[in-house]
């Protein structure tokens, strides 16, 4: 197995690339050609698509469909022009935090 973030490297690189090219049969060129409206319906159909696996308790359908909005999220940032990089190092600097875990607090069932 390569390494994850390699992988998904490499994906962003490849749909970058498509951006500028007009392959007959591409997906992903056919989703830059119809535009920001339907890249974001796709982000969210994938998201419902993920919740509803996850709620079958299907481990094959939730990483089929985790690595669909994956996907569909790389295409948004291309589309946005949004560098990879800039995801990786907001994770990067979140996961640093010291403060990252916030208390949890007794809840009032009668509320």
């Amino acid at each position: 197995m390569k390494n994850s973030d390699l992988i998904i490297k490499e994906l962003y690189d490849v749909i970058l690339k498509r951006m500028t090219e007009n392959i007959e049969g591409s997906y992903t060129c056919y989703l830059f050609q119809k535009g920001l409206d339907k890249i974001l319906k796709k982000c969210g159909e994938e998201c419902t698509e993920t919740i509803i696996a996850a709620k079958n308790g299907s481990p094959n359908e939730i990483v089929n469909e985790v690595s669909d909005l994956i996907y569909h999220i790389l295409v948004l940032l291309v589309e946005c022009k949004i560098p990879l990089s800039n995801v990786l190092d907001e994770l990067s600097l979140r996961s640093a935090k010291q403060s990252n875990l916030k208390p949890i607090k007794s809840v009032d069932k009668n509320t």
